[in-house]
This record gives C-alpha cells, structure tokens and sequence, in this order.
C-alpha cells in the first residue's frame, strides 16, 4: 500500500492530501477477501509495479453497462525506471484474466490527458474510449473493453 500511496501523490498531489482513498484504507477486505483483486510485480525485494480492479460502482452517470458485470481497472502505476519494458501491459493481462475467471463481462477505467501516455497505453490494451467529461482542468477520459 505504501507503494500506491507514494504512486499516487506524485501523479496527484493536490489528491495526496484530501487523505485516503477508501479502497486503501480498507486494503484487505477491498482487495484479498472482497471482490476486487490487486498485483504487484517486484524487483527482488523491491516493488516496481501495481494495478487492481474492483467491481464498477455506477458512479457515473453517464456510463450504463445495462447489469454486466463490470469492474473499474485503478490503481495502475510503474516506477520510471522500469517504464516502457512491457510490465504494464503483462500485468493488465494478468488482471484481465483473473476478471475472465470471474465471469467479468466489461472491464472499465478512467484517465487524463495529462498523464504521458496513459490513453494510447489503454488503447494499446484494447480499450476504447466512451466519453471525455469537459472539465476543463482534468478532461476525466472514460474507457472501456469488453470481454
């Protein structure tokens, strides 16, 4: 958790300080014996990588996935040194099928234009695009796979 925290408020301070996000705060029951699922990839000791899903909670209106079953991706973060080396990718393909085993239907995720890379990553991912929010500061970008 430390890893994700010290992810998190680098990418976005001002959120750093609004204190913690729910799902970390209640880790072990959000993420080892709830429904969502959490993996990390490690350097010896060291963790370098993170990413977990959890059941879409239908907060945005705008998105209607009609009862599928459909899980949020979150929590997706690479430390700069082992960036652009495929670990992303192999872990996002290691939760997807860990969503398939649970009859996950829609895997579903947000972004920003703001961070490099993020939406062409996704995309790569075979994600697409379903919205983009207006707001002129984060432009909250919605995406979605089927499976």
């Amino acid at each position: 958790m430390t890893f994700v925290l010290h992810a998190r408020a680098e990418l976005f301070p001002a959120l750093s300080a609004t204190g913690l996000p729910a799902d970390l705060a209640h880790f072990d029951t959000t993420y080892l014996q709830g429904n969502g699922r959490f993996l990390i990839a490690r350097n010896g000791d060291q963790i370098v990588a993170a990413i977990g899903y959890l059941p879409y909670d239908g907060r945005f209106p705008q998105l209607d996935y009609q009862h599928r079953k459909t899980v949020e991706v979150v929590r997706l973060f690479v430390l700069p040194a082992f960036r652009r080396f495929g670990l992303a990718g192999r872990l996002y393909r290691a939760l997807e099928e860990m969503a398939r085993g649970q009859g996950v239907e829609v895997m579903y995720l947000h972004t920003h234009p703001f961070l490099p890379g993020a939406i062409d990553f996704w995309a790569r991912q075979g994600f697409a695009v379903v919205d983009v929010e207006a707001d002129p500061v984060w432009r909250t970008t919605h995406m979605q796979r089927y499976l």
